[in-house]
């Protein structure tokens, strides 16, 4: 079923970086962006018994594991930021399949319950959006001139794309 957008702010979006695509894989980074200020981001050092890493995944996002190690925030700091940021809230995400399995193990890795709920943006899309989604994507990567595939950077460009998709299809 899906939801409809109230208009009254730009949904709030999440993306994670993960230390690779498949099973064994774990969270790196995290961000969202809220609103045209609000944004928030963070490195996540990974426990001792996520040793999984590809390669492949770490060429696309950029960040190696040394950098991971040396400046990567406590997980339990990073979910405790989460959760006062976005108590209470809706969030979206455009690749929920992946990002809410690496949010959730995350939160249960330091044993504690998220405070808002994730979901994946379709449910707020009209399919006249998902039908110029990709070409709206593409225009606000290129007026940007974003290089940097990170995970407040994704987030913010999915939510500009969501917001321009939006009032295009009105």
């Amino acid at each position: 079923m899906k939801r409809n957008y109230d208009g009254e702010r730009p949904p709030i979006v999440l993306d994670i970086e993960a230390s690779g695509f498949g099973n064994g894989s774990y969270p790196i980074e995290v961000g969202f962006a809220a609103d045209s200020s609000t944004r928030y981001c963070s490195l996540i050092k990974p426990f001792p018994n996520w040793t999984h890493w590809s390669e492949t995944a770490e060429e696309a996002h950029g960040i190696s594991r040394e950098e991971l190690l040396l400046r990567g925030r406590n997980p339990r700091d990073v979910v405790l930021e989460l959760n006062r940021r976005l108590k209470g809230k809706q969030i979206y995400s455009d690749g929920w399949v992946v990002d809410h399995p690496w949010l959730m193990k995350l939160f249960f890795a330091v044993n504690i319950e998220p405070t808002f709920q994730l979901s994946p943006i379709e449910l707020i899309m009209t399919e006249d959006q998902i039908e110029i989604w990709d070409e709206v994507h593409e225009e606000v990567l290129a007026c940007n001139e974003l290089q940097r595939h990170r995970a407040s950077v994704d987030a913010w460009v999915i939510q500009q794309t969501w917001i321009r998709s939006h009032y295009m299809t009105q």
